[in-house]
């Protein structure tokens, strides 16, 4: 954890962009799943926010079914993989059609989320994206796994 605390932003932090990258989970999904234009392959790195440095790995989806099939896929898959689901998504009805999920995993120096949500047109606004026409045959969503580049805990928002 000492060589997590002094690396000064995304500096040196490629190593652990690779192991939030190795995550079975992040490949993970439902038949008929397609990556949209624009949105193919896995994007990673680290960014800095207000002096605080986030390393993510993530993959944007479109889904042409049922947004439950998607929760329900994730959800089966985090705990596949050991994540633990956020007080919010154990909460929230097994066959919701639109609830976003949480995970977490692992403590200190090696403590991740993990994010599933479905894209809105805000946030791919803000993101400064479009939807191409693969948005329009079904639901678009990301799979997102985070941690904070100085290793300290990570949590879901509920």
């Amino acid at each position: 954890m000492a060589d997590a605390a002094s690396t000064s932003g995304c500096e040196g932090t490629g190593s652990r962009v690779d192991e939030l990258k190795s995550y079975g989970v992040l490949g993970s999904r439902p038949r008929g799943t397609v990556e949209p234009h624009g949105f193919e392959g896995l994007d990673a790195g680290c960014w800095e926010d207000s002096g605080e440095a986030q390393l993510y790995a993530e993959r944007t989806y479109v889904f042409p079914g049922d947004k439950a099939d998607v929760t329900q896929h994730y959800r089966a898959a985090a705990e596949r993989e050991g994540w633990t689901p956020s007080p919010a998504t154990r909460r929230s009805p097994e066959a919701s059609r639109s609830t976003n999920l949480c995970f977490t995993r692992g403590e200190a120096d090696n403590a991740a989320m993990l994010d599933v949500y479905f894209l809105t047109e805000e946030i791919l606004d803000a993101e400064e994206s479009k939807a191409g026409p693969e948005f329009d045959t079904g639901a678009g969503y990301r799979v997102s796994v985070t941690a904070s580049a100085d290793g300290s805990a990570t949590s879901c928002s509920d």
